[in-house]
């Protein structure tokens, strides 16, 4: 398989990962490679940082978010036969302990501001709230405290700032979960 940018260094270099500052990544929702479907995902520089690429005909069940030499990072997957849309990720391609749970939030019991439940192992990590088709969303965490930040372009690109507590490729994990969960 072709590399999109093989001489771009892995993304969870000590710059990237540690930083004391806000990271502001520009998502693109398109692949580099034809005829599929997915994300790529620039930082301010534009050097290419994350990139997930689903070929057209594949089932979106399972998506793979790469570093920009395209090694897998985490591993996004729909959980079967669960009452409503729940996602499972996962530490680079293994399918043991997933790191959280995204899960849908519907029904009149829950908060309406809510789109999204993130735990780990029956602990809420983080709330999303906001509207997804609108690209206005933030996700806080169970001190609601505001750990990340989108902030619209367009449909198709849009920005997304992740604040130094948070690790960049969990937000591009959770900004992929949100896409597959309300895109329709």
């Amino acid at each position: 398989m072709t590399k999109v940018h093989p001489k771009f260094p892995n993304t969870c270099e000590a710059s990237f990962c540690d930083s004391k500052e806000a990271i502001v990544l520009t998502v693109w929702k398109k692949s580099l490679l034809f005829n599929c479907d997915g994300f790529t995902v620039y930082n301010s520089n534009g050097d290419l940082v994350f990139r997930v690429d689903n070929y057209m005909n594949s089932p979106k069940d399972n998506i793979v978010l790469m570093d920009a030499s395209g090694l897998p990072l985490l591993s996004i997957r729909r959980k079967r036969l669960s009452l409503g849309d729940c996602w499972m990720v996962y530490d680079g391609e293994t399918r043991r302990d997933p790191i959280f749970t995204a899960k849908k939030n519907v029904g009149i019991m829950t908060n309406k501001k809510s789109l999204v439940s993130v735990s780990s192992k029956k602990t809420v990590l983080y709330e999303i709230e906001g509207s997804y088709s609108q690209r206005s969303c933030k996700i806080l965490d169970e001190r609601r405290n505001k750990e990340d930040n989108g902030v619209a372009f367009g449909k198709d690109v849009f920005k997304l700032i992740v604040e130094p507590e948070m690790e960049p490729r969990v937000a591009m994990a959770l900004t992929i979960i949100l896409d597959q969960m309300y895109r329709y």
